[in-house]
């Protein structure tokens, strides 16, 4: 008994001058090994590019995508960074061109009559890849930023949705769309507020025609994208 307290007094004479020991972290000091790792979330217009002859866009088309990036620094002031991450992005399209399902194959032409919606409707995946510049600092979160850089998306739904001259149309999984989506952008602002710009460099159809002519209809988006630290 009497070396069972001889040993519980070292130990606790260990643990109390380890505790002595340890330094003060000072929580509230700048973090010089800071990252602006970041949720995003943004919305912006969709104006097609390419579009076949005749055709328009109608109402609005909103793309409203969010997602999460992580931040590598790669200079010792880090201002410049990599930024890489996942995202999810809705883009809805509103346009006179129709979409008529016909022995598993589908034709497309442009709308003559008048009708109350037609409507195309795309979910995807984002893995966006950046180039950051900010003018940052371990004291402050608000600063001017160039972002820029590639978006792979990839399609994991689709819906096609007509309805007019008491005809009703829906469809889903529209083998003509591309699954995979590619395009440059570019997000420039200062703090929380930013101008976001995106264009795609593949078509959204890989097949379609309309009159024996590729439908070769591109994205182009300008909107706001928000920064949330």
């Amino acid at each position: 008994m009497r070396n069972f307290f001889s040993i519980v007094v070292f130990f606790s004479t260990l643990f109390v001058s380890a505790q002595n020991n340890v330094p003060e972290i000072d929580f509230d000091s700048p973090d010089s090994l800071y990252r602006e790792d970041q949720f995003y979330i943004g919305i912006s217009y969709i104006n097609l590019q390419n579009a076949p002859q005749s055709f328009e866009q109608l109402k609005i088309s909103p793309n409203i995508f969010f997602g999460f990036l992580r931040d590598i620094p790669i200079n010792k002031s880090r201002t410049w960074a990599i930024g890489a991450g996942l995202g999810y992005r809705i883009s809805v399209m509103n346009h006179n061109l129709g979409i008529v399902e016909n022995d598993n194959s589908n034709s497309y032409f442009i709308l003559t009559t008048e009708f109350d919606k037609n409507r195309l409707t795309l979910h995807y995946i984002d893995l966006p890849v950046e180039i950051r510049w900010r003018a940052s600092t371990p004291e402050s979160h608000k600063f001017w930023r160039i972002y820029t850089g590639l978006k792979l998306g990839y399609l994991v739904y689709d819906h096609y949705a007509f309805n007019g001259s008491g005809v009703d149309i829906k469809e889903k999984g529209n083998p003509d769309l591309d699954k995979l989506e590619y395009g440059a952008y570019l997000s420039a602002g200062w703090n929380t507020w930013n101008v976001y710009l995106y264009y795609g460099l593949n078509p959204i159809f890989k097949s379609a025609t309309i009159d024996d002519n590729r439908i070769k209809m591109n994205n182009f988006n300008i909107g706001l994208m928000f920064y949330i630290l």
